[in-house]
């Protein structure tokens, strides 16, 4: 089948309401959309590449608003469909630098009736790379057995699939992340974890070396550690682990720019750039991305990211 799309990623979709007072005192609220996988969807599509989007939205009050802004983005939705549930929704505060507040309401949501009747063979066929989340496995049962189809569909027609269990409290205990973690990795080609989150929850290291080692071992191709204690990431692929810096130089508000990072990496791994250069443009479009307030809001176009990657300014 003919490649029409680089990257389809499967996952939630939730409207953010934000301020930059506390919560307890805000009386004006943004509106704008999240979803980690959705969020990895746009990096990628700003970036350049073409996307599709798997998810379910609810029939409510901000169906219109969530399609028409997809749509205005350039992103693929001819599979996303509408259920009777609602959408999810969630609230961020960001008072100061250092502090913030959020307040998440995802149980029973649209996405979390995602299910393997949701996913087209022809679809999946129809991209170079698959993208989901363990955020996009907490959601159900039926969401975690799409999840596992679309994978498999991928690995036997030859198409890239990529990772993140982006573990949090939030979402799941650290057991659940293991065992959602241990039903994808078979099929899994690049894998990004977080030092902070995953990898000690989930593998129980915290040695970068080993981690990627094991790994590899496991049949990743492409491992990818966020550590924000050496302020960069360990990228191991072909054999070799190269260390690449944060590019952030203005940091405001950090929501979102991992999952920034994800897509930009997934663009350039799509458009023919080594696992290397992936992570130096990856870290541009977090670093952009995390100078500015909001999450999806704030994440960069191609001629800013670009312009900075070509002209080597800082990376």
């Amino acid at each position: 089948m003919e490649q029409k799309l680089d990257i389809i990623a499967i996952g939630e979709s939730l409207i953010e309401l934000s301020t930059d007072l506390k919560l307890s005192c805000a009386e004006c609220l943004h509106k704008y959309y999240g979803g980690d996988a959705l969020a990895v969807a746009i990096a990628a599509l700003r970036a350049g590449s073409r996307v599709g989007f798997i998810t379910k939205v609810g029939d409510d009050a901000f169906k219109d608003y969530l399609l028409d802004s997809w749509n205005s983005e350039g992103l693929d939705i001819s599979q996303v469909k509408l259920t009777e549930e609602q959408n999810g929704l969630y609230f961020i505060a960001r008072p100061t630098i250092h502090e913030k507040e959020f307040a998440y309401y995802r149980k029973k949501i649209a996405p979390s009736k995602l299910s393997i009747d949701d996913i087209s063979e022809d679809y999946i066929k129809s991209a170079k790379m698959i993208y989901t989340s363990g955020v996009t496995q907490t959601l159900s049962m039926c969401a975690r057995e799409a999840v596992s189809a679309a994978f498999k569909i991928a690995k036997q027609n030859g198409i890239q699939t990529a990772y993140d269990p982006n573990y949090s409290l939030r979402t799941s205990t650290p057991e659940e992340a293991r065992e959602y973690f241990n039903n994808i990795i078979e099929d899994v080609d690049i894998l990004f974890m977080s030092a902070k989150y995953d990898t000690v929850n989930i593998l129980e290291l915290d040695s970068a070396e080993n981690i990627i080692k094991k790994l590899w071992d496991m049949g990743v191709s492409i491992v990818v550690i966020k550590a924000s204690e050496k302020c960069g990431y360990f990228v191991g692929a072909n054999g070799s682990i190269k260390f690449i810096e944060f590019f952030a130089k203005n940091v405001i508000d950090t929501t979102c720019s991992g999952d920034a990072f994800n897509g930009g990496f997934l663009h350039a791994i799509t458009h023919g750039y080594s696992p290397v250069e992936a992570a130096k443009i990856g870290s541009i479009v977090a670093g952009l991305q995390c100078g500015k307030i909001g999450a999806i809001k704030s994440i960069p176009y191609s001629e800013d990211i670009f312009k900075i990657y070509n002209g080597g300014c800082g990376v």
